[in-house]
C-alpha cells in the first residue's frame, strides 16, 4: 500500500515521501479500514514544519482527519461490519489502509458524502464545542469571529444559524460578504471595520458575549473590543502569526475572559459515547443540508506535494483534499 511518510520536520519537499508499506493485518479488537479521503488542515502543515503542539515520533504517516470504509474486521471486533463508513479518531490518515482499535473509530451514516465526511472531525467539531461549551448562549445571542471564511468560521456560521444564534463575521476580502450571508451569516464586515465604534449598530443595539479568534494580533484585539462586559474571547488559531496583546482595561474594567481551545483535548478527554453523539449530530446536519464545507480541489496521494503547496496558499475557495478512492 502507499502512504505519505514524514522522515524529519521542516520542508515537505525534503522530508515527506510517498512510500510503499506492508498492508497491516487487524488483530483482536481491531479493524482494517480503507481511507477514502483526507483533507489538508493547517495543523498538518504545522506538523510538517515541526511547530504543532503535539508531534509524532518519526518516521510517521501523518494526516489529522479522514473518512474510511471498513475492509476487514479482526477477531473479537464486534462494533463494525465490512462496508461501514467510519471516521478515524487518530492521526496517520495519508495512507491507503489503516488498522485501528474499535474505540478509535466512529461510524457515520452510509450515505454521507465522502468529501464532506472527510472534513467532519476537526473544523465542525471545533465550531460545535466553542459555541456549546465556552459560554452559555441562547437564541438571539451574538457571536463575533474573525477568519469567518475559514472552514471553522463557516461551520460557526451554519451551526449558530441552526441554533438561533446571530453572528458578526470579519473577513479580509469584501467579495466574501454575500457568499457568507447566503450561508446564514447575519452581518459580515472586513478587517478594516473598527468594531469598538460600530458593534452596537451592527448587532442591533447589543454586544456579543463570545468572540472566536483564529488570527491574533490587531484582529484579535478588534474582536475583544467588540465584546460585552464579562464576555469571553477564545483563541483557537494563529493564522496571522502575531501574539495577542491585551490592554489592561479589558481585564480590569471590562472583566473580559481570555482562553484557548484545542480540539486535541476533546479527543483525549471525551468518552466514546460523547464522540459518537457529537459526530452523529453533525453528520445529520450534513445530510440535511444544514452544514456544508467547500472543497477547493482534490489531489491523488501521489501528488501530495502539489496538494500541500496549494493548501499553504491564501485566498482558496475551500479545503484541499487528498482523494484516495
Amino acid at each position: 500500500m502507499k502512504a505519505a511518510q514524514l522522515s524529519s520536520f521542516g520542508s515537505a519537499s525534503d522530508a515527506l515521501r510517498v512510500v510503499d508499506l506492508e498492508i497491516p493485518k487487524p488483530e483482536a479488537g481491531e479493524v482494517l479500514i480503507r481511507i477514502l479521503a483526507s483533507p489538508i488542515n493547517p495543523a498538518d502543515l504545522n506538523v510538517i514544519e515541526g511547530t504543532y503542539g503535539e508531534l509524532p515520533e518519526l518516521p510517521a504517516v501523518i494526516g489529522n482527519e479522514a473518512v474510511g470504509r471498513v475492509e476487514e474486521v479482526g477477531p473479537d471486533a464486534t462494533r463494525f461490519a465490512v462496508g461501514d463508513l467510519v471516521i478515524p479518531l487518530t492521526s496517520g490518515n495519508w495512507t491507503q489502509l489503516r488498522v485501528l482499535r474499535e474505540d478509535e473509530l466512529i461510524k457515520i451514516p452510509a450515505d454521507t458524502e465522502v468529501l464532506q465526511g472527510s472534513m467532519l472531525l476537526v473544523n465542525p467539531v471545533t465550531a460545535w464545542f466553542m459555541l456549546k461549551d465556552c459560554v452559555d448562549l441562547h437564541p438571539g445571542d451574538w457571536v463575533v469571529q474573525n477568519a469567518a471564511n475559514s472552514a471553522v468560521g463557516r461551520s460557526v456560521i451554519q451551526i449558530a444559524h441552526a441554533r438561533g444564534l446571530k453572528t458578526l463575521n470579519v473577513v479580509r476580502r469584501p467579495e466574501l460578504i454575500d457568499e457568507l450571508k447566503a450561508l446564514g451569516a447575519d452581518v459580515v464586515v472586513t478587517e478594516e471595520t473598527d468594531l469598538r465604534a460600530s458593534v452596537e449598530e451592527l448587532c442591533e443595539g447589543t454586544r456579543p458575549r463570545l468572540a472566536l479568534n483564529a488570527v491574533g494580533g490587531a484582529s484579535a484585539l478588534n474582536l475583544a473590543n467588540a465584546l460585552a462586559d464579562r464576555g469571553t474571547h477564545v483563541t483557537y488559531g494563529a493564522m496571522g502569526r502575531q501574539p495577542l496583546k491585551i490592554p489592561n482595561g479589558l481585564l480590569i474594567f471590562r472583566e473580559i475572559t481570555f482562553r484557548g481551545f484545542w480540539l486535541r483535548n476533546w479527543r483525549y478527554d471525551a468518552t466514546l459515547a460523547q464522540k459518537e453523539e457529537t459526530l452523529g449530530v453533525l453528520a445529520t446536519m450534513i445530510a440535511g443540508g444544514k452544514l456544508t464545507l467547500p472543497v477547493h480541489r482534490t489531489y491523488p496521494l501521489d501528488d501530495i506535494h502539489a496538494a500541500l503547496a496549494e493548501a499553504a496558499e491564501g485566498q482558496r475557495s475551500g479545503k484541499v483534499v487528498i482523494d484516495l478512492r
